[in-house]
């Protein structure tokens, strides 16, 4: 039964996009290119309620039993009714802000949801207190916002977020939690059939609708998925979102070494880098899809691994991500500290063998 509902769900959300196409032409919800956007027409934009209309299908049918499920339902609707409202009104970005902590205020205290501690590696726990339910909640509203950041390209966010879902429900199958695997899978499927219509060159985008709706699901379930208060687990779905952390992580580092403003968009994003540096479109979605599946693989090493074992995966993708972000100028152009540490190790050992 439950296969049968992933290919309705996957079916439905092929069979409903040319009809919400069609919507979002007759409400005005479209978007007009501009000098930091890639497309080059006026496209609909409130492709996502395909794949929410979808999930809902799958949830009703597969009727799912979690006491957090009811407050997770809630928080996506109200995600849902922002996101539709932004696509369509342009809401400034408070205004998107205070509905995401609405929602992950709603998921986190009436699905208690919250991490109170963790466990640390080599002995001792840290104890979150009264900052437990803030932190659970900056951590939502982060990957919403992860996500949103990352729908740049034609088929990026919903490409990605696939990935990840797969991901956290493959991680959740190892440690036999169902009702992750379920959402996760349902919501994936559903994401799938939409990304026949978004793939380059897309008809359609997801607009903040999906991307918002993508980035609190993979928050919400990030955190059910992983929950029991290790070290270990609380590093697994940063992994696995890798792309769209380190992503965000330093488009505010370069805000903040250029002054601009946080929320000031940009075109210097990790797709636009890659887009400068000669990739095409397609190439470019396709590579960044190889980092999230790259990023995906390493959680799963990571989690098997002995602590001294994980500590070493971190360090290694902690300098391979720093390597590739200078190399592409994704800070800024000349923003290149371990390449310079490196070249200038390297310039005395020729000098040694030189003489």
């Amino acid at each position: 039964m439950f296969y049968l509902t992933l290919i309705i769900c996957f079916m439905t959300s092929i069979l409903i996009t040319p009809f919400i196409k069609k919507l979002a032409f007759l409400i005005g919800a479209t978007d007009k290119p501009e000098q930091r956007k890639v497309h080059q027409k006026i496209m609909p934009r409130i492709g996502g309620l395909s794949i929410f209309i979808s999930f809902i299908i799958g949830v009703l049918i597969i009727h799912p039993t979690e006491s957090n499920h009811q407050a997770i339902l809630i928080g996506s609707f109200i995600i849902i009714f922002i996101g539709l409202l932004d696509d369509i009104k342009d809401l400034p970005p408070v205004i998107k802000l205070a509905g995401q902590i609405v929602a992950a205020f709603i998921v986190v205290y009436m699905g208690d949801m919250n991490v109170d501690f963790i466990n640390l590696p080599f002995g001792g726990k840290i104890n979150f207190g009264p900052l437990s339910i803030p932190l659970t909640m900056i951590w939502i509203i982060a990957i919403t916002n992860a996500i949103n950041l990352i729908d740049g390209l034609d088929g990026l966010a919903a490409g990605v977020s696939s990935i990840a879902l797969l991901t956290i429900a493959a991680m959740a199958a190892v440690m036999g939690n169902t009702y992750v695997i379920i959402i996760a899978l349902i919501v994936a499927a559903s994401t799938l059939g939409f990304l026949v219509f978004n793939f380059y060159p897309a008809k359609i985008f997801m607009g903040d609708v999906g991307s918002q709706f993508l980035g609190y699901i993979i928050g919400v379930l990030s955190i059910l998925g992983f929950k029991n208060v290790t070290f270990i687990s609380l590093i697994i779905p940063i992994i696995i979102l890798g792309v769209p952390i380190s992503d965000t992580f330093f488009a505010i580092i370069r805000r903040l070494v250029n002054r601009k403003p946080i929320s000031a968009p940009d075109k210097s994003h990790l797709h636009h880098c890659l887009l400068k540096t000669g990739f095409t479109h397609r190439q470019t979605v396709i590579l960044i899809y190889a980092m999230s599946i790259i990023c995906g693989l390493a959680a799963f090493i990571f989690s098997q691994a002995t602590e001294w074992g994980a500590l070493i995966v971190i360090a290694i993708l902690v300098i391979v991500i720093e390597i590739f972000v200078e190399k592409i100028g994704l800070v800024k152009e000349d923003y290149q500290p371990l390449l310079k540490f490196i070249k200038g190790i390297k310039q005395p050992i020729k000098l040694k063998n030189k003489y």
